[in-house]
Order: C-alpha cells, then sequence, then structure tokens
C-alpha cells in the first residue's frame, strides 16, 4: 500500500499548496511573475490582483487583463489565481463574469477579499459557482481574506467549507479596523509577532485552517528592499504560529519565503530513515537514536517529504522512491 494509504486511513489528509503566494498588480509585474515562474517551476503560487490592482475606471479592462493571461499558454503550470473585488463591490460580479467566465478550466483559485463572516462567503460562493458551471468548472477552490471582525469571529466556519483551500490573514486591514486601538506599528515586525490583539487573531485562524487540514496563509512584509526581514517573518510566521504559506508582494520576496517554509535538508534526511525504517518494520513501531517513533509521527516525517517536494528540493534517492511512488487505484 502507498504511504499515504497506510498513515491516513481514510482520514482527510492536510492539504499542501506552494509556500508563497506571489501578488501582483499591473500587466508588466503580471508577465514578469509568469515568467519567474517559468524560470522557477511551480514552487509559487501567482495571485493576480483586480482589488488593489485595478485603477479607477478601468476595472473591466483590468479584469480582461487578468483572464487572458490565465488562459494564456504562459500559463504553464496552471498555479494562477485571481483576487476579485470583495462581494461588496459594484466590480464584483463583473469580475466574476470575466475571469472566471472566461478562464475557469485555468484558473488555480480565486480570492475572496474583506468577508464580513460565512455568510458574505457563501454569497460569493454561489456568485462565483454559477459562472464556473457556465464555463465547465465544477469545483473552483476559493481563498479566503480574513481581515474584519466578523470573518475572524467565524473563521472556523469558514474554513469548514470544502470548496475553501485556503485562509489569507490580512494584517493591515484587520488593524486598520480597530480605528487607532492598534498602533500602526503591529503591521510591521516586531508588532505584528508580539501586539496581543493581532497574536490572537493569527492564532485563531492558523487553529481554524488546521482544524479542518486547510491552508494558512501569512501576510505580506511591506518592507520590499531587506530580504533578511522578509525571511525573519517567514521563519517566525511558520515556526511560531503554524502558518504553512505567505505574501509576496515583489519579486525579491519569493526566494527567501520559499526557503523559508522549505524543510532543512537534515529534516528530510531523519524523515528519510524513519519513513525507510517504517516501511521496513510494515509500518509498525520503531526505535532509532533511543526515539520511539509510531503512526503519529510518520504522517509527521511524510509531511516533511511532501513539503520538501513541493518546494522542489533534490530528495534523496530513498525519498524520492518514497513520494513518487504511485498510488493503488
Amino acid at each position: 500500500m502507498h504511504p499515504s494509504e497506510v498513515l491516513f486511513q481514510g482520514q482527510r489528509q492536510p492539504l499542501l499548496l506552494p509556500a508563497c503566494d506571489h501578488y501582483a498588480g499591473s500587466e508588466k509585474l503580471m508577465r514578469k511573475s509568469m515568467a519567474l515562474q517559468q524560470e522557477l517551476g511551480p514552487v509559487f503560487d501567482i495571485t493576480f490582483d483586480c482589488e488593489d490592482g485595478a485603477s479607477a475606471g478601468n476595472e473591466r479592462a483590468h479584469a480582461e487583463l487578468v483572464a487572458t493571461l490565465v488562459a494564456s499558454a504562459d500559463n504553464r503550470f496552471k498555479r494562477i489565481g485571481a483576487r476579485l473585488h470583495d462581494a461588496a463591490s459594484p466590480h464584483f460580479e463583473q469580475d466574476v463574469e470575466i475571469i472566471v467566465g472566461s478562464a475557469a478550466q485555468q484558473l488555480a483559485y480565486v480570492v475572496l477579499p474583506k468577508p464580513n463572516g460565512l455568510e458574505d462567503v457563501l454569497r460569493a460562493q454561489e456568485v462565483v459557482n454559477r459562472a464556473a458551471a457556465k464555463a465547465g468548472r465544477s469545483f473552483l477552490p476559493l481563498h479566503v481574506l480574513i481581515e474584519t471582525h466578523g470573518a475572524l469571529h467565524e473563521a472556523f466556519q469558514i474554513a469548514a467549507l470544502p470548496q475553501v483551500e485556503c485562509l489569507s490573514f490580512g494584517i493591515m486591514d484587520f488593524v486598520s479596523s480597530h480605528y487607532g486601538a492598534i498602533p500602526a506599528a503591529a503591521m510591521r515586525t516586531p508588532g505584528q509577532f508580539t501586539h496581543p490583539l493581532v497574536v490572537r487573531a493569527k492564532l485563531e485562524m492558523v487553529a481554524a485552517c488546521h482544524a479542518y487540514d486547510k491552508v494558512a496563509s501569512h501576510n505580506v512584509t511591506t518592507d520590499i528592499k531587506d530580504s533578511a526581514v522578509v525571511a525573519n517573518d517567514a521563519t517566525r510566521a511558520a515556526g511560531e504560529f503554524g502558518f504553512t504559506r505567505m505574501w509576496s508582494i515583489h519579486p525579491d520576496q519569493i526566494k527567501p519565503i520559499v526557503k523559508a517554509f522549505t524543510p532543512r535538508m537534515s529534516e528530510v534526511n531523519e524523515a528519510t530513515h524513519i519513513l525507510v525504517d517504517a516501511m521496513a518494520a510494515e509500518w509498525g513501531p520503531i526505535a532509532q537514536h533511543g526515539r520511539l517513533h509510531d503512526r503519529a509521527s510518520y504522517r509527521y516525517y511524510w509531511t516533511v517529504l511532501q513539503r520538501a517536494k513541493l518546494a522542489g528540493l533534490a530528495l534523496p534517492d530513498a525519498a524520492a522512491a518514497l513520494v513518487n511512488q504511485p498510488e493503488s487505484t
């Protein structure tokens, strides 16, 4: 049997997405990000941005550009999504009609910004699904931004929706919604990792994601000049808060984010040794270096290998043999 069949036995497996979600708003930056994705491979996703990318009065033309690029041959890996205007915007349904209606088959997902809670997500989902069905797409993943009090309050219900695969934390809107009660310093490091209300919000959202095996995406780092700041934020988001993905708003941020979320080779080697021995023991308990391992730890180490593969890391032969073996039918 395939390791995933043994270790999860019909249970939901954790959803894994590329660790970096790169946002691009202008045509120049969209095309640049597509070229970079072709160069590096699908180790990061691209989100074309209608909410902040479209200039006033140019919303229709911008949506048409997004649809054209998503449907083009340059979308080689089918890992490009689109952030729509929020559902209360007069441009939301136009975005859906143009982008989903024209490029549903090539879209990786659509991002829903600023919902005030579950009801807003459900209404937006209905609009998206109608357009997708007309275009022949039966299931289009949704990514939801958690950046309002209501959405945070209902994060668990939102994460439970089968069509939702990712929740993203929108720190600037969240902080702004407190009207000065949270200082501006909490939008960036170190405040974003220490202010109690922001910490609570991040942890609530991440807990909701992991309760339903969804992906938790960390907010953007606004410092686009210093890659060390980006790397530090990504490392803290992953190691201290349990995020498994993070936004990028500049091409120079992509590699530091991917690196921070990618298992180290020492972790990959440890996971390989443990899982090879576990397989030899027919997945029964083993002792390695004086430590007991069983299926609980095997599931953890299996995920380490899956994340390393997704990030494009060169795996040891034994690890590659494990993760690349076909599942039984």
